[in-house]
């Protein structure tokens, strides 16, 4: 997987903002899984073997008079790009409680010292569905709990969790890459109650936890909200993020039509995470 090759797109936006974070949303339905924010746009990656099956007409964005998009593309081996995006990342602290860093960064004295090794996995922080969850996590009590990371990425709100005190935890992703990640920064994180999976909701069939968090695009929560539900403890929560506030009236009907109660909504950036309680 490290050495496969892929193809990085760097798309000109203007204007950037909200353009860049609806051109991701819709990138992401169509199978690109990593992004970098540059001055004038982002770069999105996506595995050449899958290019062939994405339709560049289904990006509505890149038909509409209100943006002004441009790109070029060019063949790239993944480590390449995680070499480069290592190079800026810096560490992100929040809530005055959790400091997120790189190896190579010096240990913080904050009560939470999450140190992850990002690559070209999602959720190092910065991105504010990362940060919005991290603030949920920060919040609760997760003392003896079971918890269920849904498309886990970096396995950083599990390593989080667990720092917190939970003692039964899956971290869950369909991305070989994350996959092995997830099971380096459990590791350098010094967790022993993490397993670590390959693969996607139906992972969690038949189990039970207190907790399930699902950082993932809007579609797919939608299409696994009931997965969560029927997986869920009574008077358990589930953490939801990775879509826009336009998408809140979508996601809360059909948690509502599954006896979910919405409890908190957090918004930055127009991004959104919604906390529910069965």
């Amino acid at each position: 997987m490290p050495d496969s090759l892929f193809v990085c797109y760097d798309f000109k936006v203007e204007p950037l903002y909200p353009g860049c974070e609806i051109l991701i949303a819709q990138l992401s339905e169509l199978g690109f899984d990593s992004f970098q924010e540059n001055n004038d746009g982002i770069s999105a990656y996506i595995d050449s073997t899958i290019l062939s099956s994405v339709n560049f007409e289904d990006i509505q964005i890149l038909n509409s008079t209100d943006f002004d998009i441009s790109f070029e593309f060019y063949n790239v081996k993944k480590q390449n790009w995680n070499i480069k995006w290592e190079s800026n990342f810096e560490p992100i602290y929040v809530d005055e409680t959790c400091c997120v860093r790189a190896p190579f960064h010096k240990k913080s004295n904050y009560k939470y010292d999450l140190v992850i090794e990002p690559k070209m996995s999602f959720g190092t922080g910065h991105h504010e569905t990362t940060s919005m969850m991290i603030s949920y996590l920060l919040e609760d009590d997760f003392v003896n709990c079971s918890v269920c990371d849904v498309g886990c990425g970096t396995g950083i709100l599990a390593i989080l969790a667990e720092k917190k005190g939970a003692t039964s935890l899956e971290a869950i992703d369909i991305d070989n890459w994350c996959y092995l990640n997830s099971l380096e920064n459990v590791s350098r994180n010094q967790c022993h109650h993490i397993n670590v999976l390959e693969g996607d909701a139906s992972l969690i069939d038949g189990k039970r936890f207190d907790v399930i968090i699902a950082n993932i695009n809007r579609n797919i929560l939608l299409n696994d909200l009931s997965t969560y539900v029927t997986c869920l403890n009574k008077n358990g929560s589930l953490l939801l993020s990775g879509f826009y506030d336009s998408d809140c009236e979508l996601i809360e009907t059909t948690c509502n039509q599954l006896n979910l109660r919405l409890d908190k909504k957090l918004i930055r950036n127009n991004w959104v995470a919604l906390k529910f309680v069965a």
